[in-house]
């Protein structure tokens, strides 16, 4: 395999997933937060809320249409760009997918016509039931997809089947209540509920700055205050929820983001500031936190927690037993009646991937050298420096959306709401969720390199085989046009903010009439 595909196909695939998951939090969000909107229009019939849901639904709307573009062709590069990983694995990692599409995706594909077009054919009640199954339909979505990627991270529910050379299904209930898979779903939902929160407050916070819709934007900024502490509270919790799942599962990607060479003994600190160095494999100027690592990984002060110098010697065993298994494989091929090879893959058949890293040195596993098992044990390690420092500034951001939140929350119960400080703060805070998030997925992703899927099948064995041309030709369109429609979404949301929640005047019906009823005039 040319290296140079495989790091252009992660390269795509790298910049398609970072894209789309820029429009996929704020549906996510948003979705929920139009229910609460609507919810309150029902409760109390005031047209006002009628308004606010339909103006913060239009956004949604355009942010959504684009989420489901750049999701299409993320499902597509699986076969186009990662057609061993598909062969692979597919049988595992397309289930969810597909019920993801027939489950999710149908379910809100329906009701979100019917939400955008349905508010004068439905009743009140009926248009909120609407809402809330799109809502309940992207999130869904999202929770098929990131059980999907949790077993890529902790690949639970399988085992590989050497007549057939390819992973299968040994128990769906545990691919679908993996630990990994549920720390991920709640804590990633969470954080797009801070992205929701986040927008509607700053573009709340910018209609009070210019002194405009001030009834529409101190009413949603009141919904975004309370929901967003909410959100960033339980955003902190989940995080901690999904430290401890790593422990258990993904021990390298703890020690990584620690930058923790040697074993740290317990009570295990925390390092709040460092400066990581692969060359001399050690953290300079250290300050840690007592106990606070051992309490987030292993709920205990009295469990020492491994690191990387540790994981890698134990890479190297595991090695070492997967070219037994490597072996065992090829005999079986050779004889699918030996016995003995049968009963040799049985004993080593969980560390047969490791063998796999050896592909990348020598084209026999079972003729690599032990400094290329070495070599193979250390390429283990993900970029430590880089999965440190993302760590730090997501967590950092995180903390300062709590803070934002609360504010927010006690100047609003105040009916402060024209604070100008706290405005021109919100507004300027709309970026820093976005950049949060991105960073969790370069910490999720980065984080469990070099495995395409953990322990199973190395990151380089999964591409497809194309070409250098092939894939800067696919880059360069997919750029070209995703930044085109990027672009053009923000336009629209822009214009769509420019005019305002009151650009039509809209007629609400009377329930009891059928004249319509002109909507008050809102300052």
């Amino acid at each position: 395999m040319d290296l140079a595909v495989v790091d252009l196909s992660r390269l795509q695939f790298a910049l398609t997933a970072l894209y789309h998951f820029l429009f996929v939090p704020l549906t996510l969000g948003l979705s929920f937060m139009l229910v609460i909107m609507e919810s309150i229009y029902v409760m109390t019939r005031r047209p006002i809320w009628r308004t606010i849901t339909r103006f913060w639904g239009l956004l949604f709307g355009i942010n959504f249409a684009l989420g489901v573009a750049t999701g299409i062709t993320m499902e597509f590069q699986f076969g186009m760009n990662w057609a061993y990983y598909s062969h692979y694995v597919g049988d595992i990692f397309g289930a969810p997918l597909a019920i993801e599409g027939l489950m999710a995706f149908f379910l809100e594909a329906t009701f979100v016509g019917l939400m955008f077009f349905g508010w004068d054919k439905l009743s009140r009640v009926g248009h909120l039931f609407v809402t809330f199954m799109v809502a309940l339909g992207t999130n869904l979505s999202a929770l098929w997809i990131l059980i999907a990627n949790g077993w890529m991270q902790n690949p639970v529910g399988s085992t590989f089947n050497p007549d057939t050379m390819r992973m299968e299904v040994s128990d769906f209930m545990a691919v679908l209540f993996n630990p990994v898979a549920q720390a991920k779903f709640v804590h990633t939902v969470s954080a797009g509920y801070v992205i929701a929160a986040v927008f509607v407050l700053g573009v709340s916070a910018f209609y009070l700055l210019k002194g405009k819709h001030v009834g529409f934007a101190k009413r949603s900024m009141t919904v975004a205050a309370a929901f967003g502490l909410a959100a960033s509270l339980s955003v902190v919790v989940l995080g901690d929820e999904s430290g401890y799942a790593l422990t258990d599962n993904q021990k390298m990607k703890l020690a990584a983001l620690e930058a923790m060479w040697e074993t740290e003994p317990a009570p295990a600190g925390l390092t709040a500031f460092g400066i990581p160095s692969l060359k001399d494999r050690k953290t300079h100027y250290e300050v840690k936190i007592p106990y606070v690592l051992g309490l987030i990984s292993t709920r205990s002060i009295n469990t020492p927690v491994e690191g990387i110098l540790q994981l890698v010697a134990t890479a190297e065993t595991r090695i070492e037993n997967g070219v037994l298994a490597y072996d065992a494989v090829e005999r079986i091929k050779a004889d699918p009646t030996d016995i003995a090879a049968r009963g040799d893959f049985e004993v080593h058949r969980n560390d047969l991937g490791y063998a796999l890293l050896l592909k990348r040195y020598v084209a026999d596993p079972r003729q690599a050298t032990p400094e290329q098992v070495v070599q193979a044990a250390w390429s283990t390690v993900p970029n430590v420096p880089l999965m440190f420092w993302a760590f730090r500034i997501m967590a950092g951001i995180g903390f300062l959306m709590i803070g934002l939140f609360a504010t927010a929350f006690v100047l609003c119960t105040l009916r402060k709401h024209d604070t100008r400080w706290f405005l021109w703060l919100a507004v300027l805070a709309i970026p820093l969720p976005w950049i949060s998030t991105e960073l969790g997925w370069i910490l999720a992703e980065v984080g469990r390199q070099p495995w395409a899927v953990e322990g199973v099948l190395p990151t380089f064995l999964g591409a497809s085989s194309l070409s250098v041309s092939q894939l800067w030709g696919t880059i360069i369109g997919f750029t070209v046009l995703y930044g085109a429609l990027a672009v053009v979404e923000v336009g629209l949301i822009l214009h769509a903010i420019k005019k305002g929640p009151f650009a039509e005047q809209e007629a609400f019906a009377d329930p009891d009439s059928p004249t319509p009823v002109p909507a008050p005039a809102v300052a």
